[in-house]
């Protein structure tokens, strides 16, 4: 717990007239006293400056210095939606195009981009069995370039082998970017190989549902290509961070760790209790998760195995009939996204898996009636199982 909470309390922005927090630098663009430095600055040999909010922005870069900081690495540069994070971070990487090999089980957003738009784009991607490092290692190809993964798989909570796939990708020339989704503060994984660390900050870090944001985080050399003037996606393509957005998720930083080690509490807890009752639950705090004990290796033990867990109803009436009776005996929001004060369910073959086509669906062993939970903080653990037990009775 140290490590984490301390590396996010030494970084401190103070206020133009000393305040405890940043200000809100709302300015779309800044001035020059000397005309040369502008036009230095657009030749890239004044680094450091500010010019205009698209490039650079003092709210945003303080999230962004933050935010590395609790991950152990140089720099982090906040963006416009975890979506943007994914594909901007990755189209900086293969300009020309290339390879990369990706896990099957990933979110529905993430796979309908690999497969749907970045073909178009030159990109071409293997999709492998994310349990199997060995299944990376025979779709590497002369022009792999990413290895890339979930921590914790959307929606399937199956743990990659951080560690086997950067050994592989660093042996391979290739780097590996890793979604940290869901598990921010549980797992930092550039402690075991990863080149570039993408999130969508709409979740956990947020944990308020109330904004829709992302972030990349890697070396500083890849951070500023990301908004160089002349060949920097984010800078080119425009998915920049609202300083407000900023402001909020600099503040939010501060409390993620006992935010996430609260939702891992009561996560825990119903997944216990569900495990003994015969529900077919998959968490990965227990025992009988295949990846337990490799998640337990890579984990800060402080905060728990997250807040995510999954059930599987069989049918996907019968995920519906259970989520609208847990909805109407108020244990949860019918509702997709995650990270939420309260908990949230949705059943993912029909909304955020909805995008991979049946037959990826049965490789990736997505049963059509899993309701997947991203498990709040408020209310008792006792009052939200009773609730649970009851609703899941009427129906099994």
């Amino acid at each position: 717990m140290e490590e984490v909470e301390q590396a996010i309390r030494d970084v401190q922005h103070f206020g133009e007239e000393g305040g405890v927090v940043p200000v809100i630098d709302v300015a779309a663009t800044s001035t020059f006293l000397d005309p040369a430095d502008m036009e230095s600055v657009f030749h890239g040999t004044l680094p450091g400056r500010y010019l205009y909010s698209r490039h650079a922005n003092p709210t945003v870069t303080a999230f962004g210095k933050k935010l590395a900081a609790m991950e152990g690495m140089e720099a982090a540069l906040g963006v416009a939606s975890g979506m943007a994070a994914i594909a901007c971070a990755l189209e900086q990487i293969l300009p020309e195009g290339g390879h990369i090999v990706s896990s099957r089980t990933i979110y529905g957003g993430t796979y309908a981009l690999f497969a749907n738009i970045f073909p178009g784009r030159g990109i071409r991607v293997t999709f492998v069995d994310p349990d199997d490092v060995s299944a990376f290692e025979r779709a590497m190809e002369p022009d792999t370039k990413v290895v890339f993964t979930e921590t914790m798989s959307n929606p399937l909570l199956g743990i990659a082998d951080l560690k086997s796939l950067g050994k592989l990708a660093r042996e391979r020339g290739a780097l590996l970017v890793v979604d940290n989704t869901f598990t921010p503060a549980l797992v930092t994984p550039s402690r075991f190989g990863a080149d570039a660390v993408v999130y969508s900050c709409t979740k956990y870090i947020s944990g308020c549902s109330d904004l829709i944001a992302g972030a990349i985080v890697g070396r500083e050399k890849f951070i500023e290509e990301l908004v160089d003037i002349n060949r920097g996606v984010v800078m080119l393509t425009g998915p920049v961070m609202d300083p407000k957005i900023a402001h909020l998720l600099y503040l939010r930083l501060d409390h993620l760790p006992i935010r996430m080690a609260a939702h891992s509490r009561d996560a825990g807890h119903l997944a216990a209790r569900m495990e003994e009752a015969g529900v077919p639950v998959i968490y990965p705090g227990l025992k009988s998760h295949p990846q337990h004990d490799l998640m337990k290796r890579m984990m800060h033990p402080e905060y728990g195995y997250g807040g995510m867990l999954t059930i599987d109803c069989g049918t996907r009436q019968k995920a519906f009939d259970l989520a609208a009776r847990l909805q109407g005996e108020k244990f949860g929001l019918y509702a997709v996204s995650l990270g939420f004060s309260r908990t949230l369910m949705s059943c993912p073959a029909v909304s955020t898996s909805s995008e991979i086509p049946p037959g990826e669906q049965a490789k990736m062993h997505l049963s059509p009636g899993l309701l997947r939970l991203s498990i709040g903080y408020t209310g008792s653990p006792k009052v939200m199982w009773e609730r649970f037990h009851r609703c899941w009775k009427e129906i099994f």
